[in-house]
């Protein structure tokens, strides 16, 4: 298992992994049971968070990821450096193929931390959890701006 440190020194993981943590306390998960917090940091600087958000239509329920991510857009970020998730899964939970593809519009590659209440930490990356994301024609599929 790769320590944070020993993936990529230049990020504060510490900060992210509370940041994470702390939007999981917010998650609405009342059929699974399963909270999750995800929290990125993007180009700026800056920790964006987000929480799941469950709908008794499961098909509606939106992951951590996706709503921290969309969180970062709705405020004029879209450059994600670094992503940090939280769940009470061991080992810690990968983000699911929706926000998989939903994270390569928006990197190329992303190194990412998976943890959990137990103190276990995973570090991986967008590109080992997807190897070959989908992609228009035309490079079409990448945010810009």
């Amino acid at each position: 298992m790769l320590t944070c440190a020993a993936m990529d020194p230049g990020h504060d993981w510490d900060s992210l992994a509370q940041a994470a943590r702390a939007a999981r306390d917010l998650a609405y998960a009342p059929y699974s049971h399963f909270a999750v917090g995800a929290a990125f940091r993007m180009d700026d600087g800056s920790i964006v968070g987000g929480c799941n958000v469950e709908n008794a239509t499961s098909g509606l329920t939106l992951c951590a990821e996706r709503v921290a991510l969309s969180s970062a857009v709705a405020s004029g970020r879209r450059r994600p450096v670094a992503l940090a998730v939280s769940s009470p899964a061991s080992p810690p939970s990968a983000p699911c193929g929706l926000c998989l593809q939903t994270l390569a519009e928006f990197a190329d590659d992303l190194p990412i931390l998976l943890l959990n209440d137990g103190g276990e930490r995973r570090q991986v990356s967008l590109r080992q959890l997807l190897p070959q994301p989908f992609r228009l024609p035309g490079g079409f599929g990448r945010a810009t701006r």
